[in-house]
């Protein structure tokens, strides 16, 4: 029995190994934003504010409109390297250094002499990011790119804001796939409530239910499919303006 199962896992990693492997590289583009300390990234179209509060740091990008996805690629991280055998090549880091970012904002179709238009894959990073594998003085520069698995530290985070029935969540620091593909919440007088993307990574309940003074639940869907539920998450005495830490993490 024991050598069908260790039979069975080398079959499993073998197969995964063989997946990673067999992972496709896309062409696309690259520039930078934000400044030299990267400050100019905070906030933005997924609405996370400050990215540290939030888990993603300064190793950040605004997607382009194609790749963004009306707020579905929200908090997505991306393998991205410099391309040496494309125009504007010259410009690379040598040495063919990659560097990992995570989805942040929007990179507007107009921006940029019109790189981040739909239809063309862009990768608008912070400078900090940039400057791993690209220099300053390109402006832009051509890359490939992998979408890769998320790593986080810590857990998933609920940082609500809104007003009396208004609520809006923002869903922060997912690991796995690292966007939300669904979400509903509860109330301790509630039933689960299903929720709608307002904006980014913004969720808001579909139904106008007064949630104010009840401690509240989360349940999400991963757009990789896993789904968690986080019970009592805020407590009966929430406020808006406040974030709410967890100890559950998506593996996908």
């Amino acid at each position: 029995m024991d050598m069908v199962k260790s039979l069975f896992l080398s079959t499993v990693v073998l197969a995964a190994c063989l997946a990673l492997a067999a992972a496709q590289w896309t062409p696309g583009t690259a520039s930078f934003y934000g400044g030299p300390d990267g400050s100019g990234t905070m906030g933005g179209a997924c609405g996370y504010d400050n990215l540290y509060n939030a888990g993603y740091g300064l190793l950040n990008t605004a997607l382009s409109q194609t790749l963004f996805n009306n707020g579905v690629s929200c908090g997505q991280c991306y393998t991205i390297t410099c391309d040496t055998s494309q125009p504007g090549g010259q410009y690379c880091k040598p040495g063919g250094t990659s560097i990992a970012v995570s989805a942040t904002n929007l990179c507007p179709p107009n921006s940029n002499g019109g790189w981040c238009g739909s239809g063309s894959p862009h990768f608008e990073m912070s400078q900090p990011a940039f400057e791993y594998i690209g220099s300053v003085q390109a402006g832009v520069i051509p890359v490939q790119y992998q979408r890769v698995q998320c790593k986080r530290s810590g857990g998933v985070r609920f940082s609500i804001s809104g007003f009396n029935y208004f609520v809006i969540v923002n869903i922060q620091n997912l690991g796995g796939s690292g966007s939300v593909g669904a979400a509903t919440v509860k109330g301790d007088k509630t039933g689960w409530i299903e929720m709608s993307r307002n904006w980014g990574a913004n969720w808001q309940p579909i139904t106008g239910a007064g949630l104010v003074g009840q401690a509240l639940s989360f349940a999400v869907r991963s757009t990789g499919g896993q789904y968690i539920q986080f019970l009592n998450t805020a407590p009966a005495w929430w406020q808006f303006g406040q974030t709410y830490s967890t100890n559950q993490q998506f593996a996908y």
